[in-house]
């Protein structure tokens, strides 16, 4: 059988010792560099044992404080996936109910905007090109879950009843039919998921600590004709949402 790796073991431990209440929901850990020591292993195989905790919701890092045992929370599912993008219904399996998912948000936009030079490569457009950028954070029972920003190349909604995203007759409605509207057909959403730590903006929007494990996903979407059409960079704290892509199977 294959060895258990180290941070893994020492996750297994300090999660023991949390449960037991050998330290108080609120008490500071011991140091990383004692811990280190104390299990005979190196500072980094100690911090992908932390992240581990961060992650099950049972600690907390504090910038400059340390480490702290916290309130361990449930890590609510959140499902990507195909068929609501396309409005089509999915049965799923009791377990695999999405709950806690965003029931309101809150939205702000800027007309005019340059594309820097990432986003101008997402989109495939020229640096400086003009754009609407949409600042979104979604809410669930009132509480922050999600941060997201999206850009839009006014080329193609310039002078469209629907250049602006949460404004005009499909406010809300989402970028396939917006698109849709205009014209324009949406063929293909492409998500990058990556793994980052929480910036002190996105901690303070999203109610947890500086340096908190986040989800960062990239999303570009496109049209019939390969165009990406809209870009965004949504952000999701990982202590509270487990994220699940949903794939269909096509019908023969």
């Amino acid at each position: 059988m294959p060895r258990e790796a180290p941070y893994l073991a020492v996750a297994d431990a300090l999660r023991a010792r949390i449960l037991a209440g050998e330290w108080e929901i609120g008490e500071r850990l011991p140091s990383r560099a004692r811990l280190a020591v104390g299990y005979g292993v190196g500072r980094n195989v100690l911090q992908r044992a932390m992240d581990c905790l961060i992650i099950d919701g049972l600690v907390e890092g504090r910038a400059g404080s340390g480490t702290y045992v916290r309130m361990p929370r449930e890590r609510l599912r959140l499902i990507r996936s195909r068929h609501r993008e396309r409005g089509e219904g999915s049965p799923r399996r009791p377990d695999t109910r999405e709950r806690g998912s965003a029931d309101a948000w809150d939205a702000h936009s800027q007309v005019r905007v340059p594309a820097p030079e990432a986003i101008a490569e997402r989109l495939a457009i020229s640096p400086g090109d003009l754009c609407v950028r949409t600042h979104y954070e979604f809410l669930a029972g009132g509480h922050p879950v999600q941060l997201s920003e999206s850009w839009e190349p006014m080329a193609i909604t310039d002078g469209t009843p629907v250049v602006l995203p949460e404004t005009g007759p499909l406010a809300g409605k989402g970028v396939p039919e917006r698109m849709r509207s205009i014209g324009v057909v949406i063929s293909t959403v492409v998500e990058v998921p990556r793994p980052a730590r929480a910036t002190h903006v996105q901690a303070n929007l999203l109610g947890i600590s500086v340096g908190d494990l986040v989800l960062q996903i990239e999303r570009t979407i496109f049209d019939t004709d390969g165009r990406p059409v809209e870009t965004a960079d949504m952000v999701i704290p990982d202590v509270r949402r487990e994220v699940v892509y949903e794939f269909g199977v096509d019908r023969p």
